[in-house]
């Protein structure tokens, strides 16, 4: 199985090491890696990485699971599951498919730091070995669309 990963919004690569969230960083949830988003301001929309069934989807957070059985959760900033849907608006139903590129959410990654939370945004592959991924150097700037990991 070989499954490419693409990039949900444009910004800066950070290794999920350096996530400032245990959960991530110590990959509880899995491996990855994560998008510093660039604020410049503006609504940006989230679009989906892959293509598959949309599994679970918050105002904050969602996971598409694909035919190959990975799911792909992408959380939009951290601990801004308390700002309860405040600030995203979403563009998807659970439960519904999904093809690559199609619009999941839009949030203002501007107006979410304002609110004194950051705005990075862990991109993680669920059950999936961490030496089967193929991951980008952090720091490298990334563009909604570009392959940000892949599988193999």
């Amino acid at each position: 199985m070989s499954l490419s990963v693409l990039t949900p919004l444009p910004g800066t690569v950070v290794a999920i090491e350096d996530v400032p969230d245990a959960v991530f960083a110590q990959k509880f949830v899995g491996p990855g890696v994560a998008v510093d988003p660039i604020r410049n301001g503006q609504d940006v929309t989230v679009l989906a990485p892959v293509s598959g069934k949309l599994a679970k989807i918050h105002p904050h957070a969602f996971v598409i699971l694909t035919e190959a059985g990975v799911g792909v959760l992408v959380h939009l900033g951290l601990d801004t599951v308390t700002l309860q849907g405040k600030g995203f608006e979403l563009h998807a139903k659970e439960g519904s498919q999904v093809s690559v590129g199609d619009p999941v959410v839009t949030w203002n990654p501007t107006a979410i730091e304002a609110l004194g939370f950051n705005p990075i945004c862990p991109v993680i592959t669920m059950e999936v070995a961490e030496e089967n991924l193929a991951l980008p150097q952090p720091g490298t700037a990334v563009n909604t669309g570009d392959k940000l990991l892949s599988v193999n």
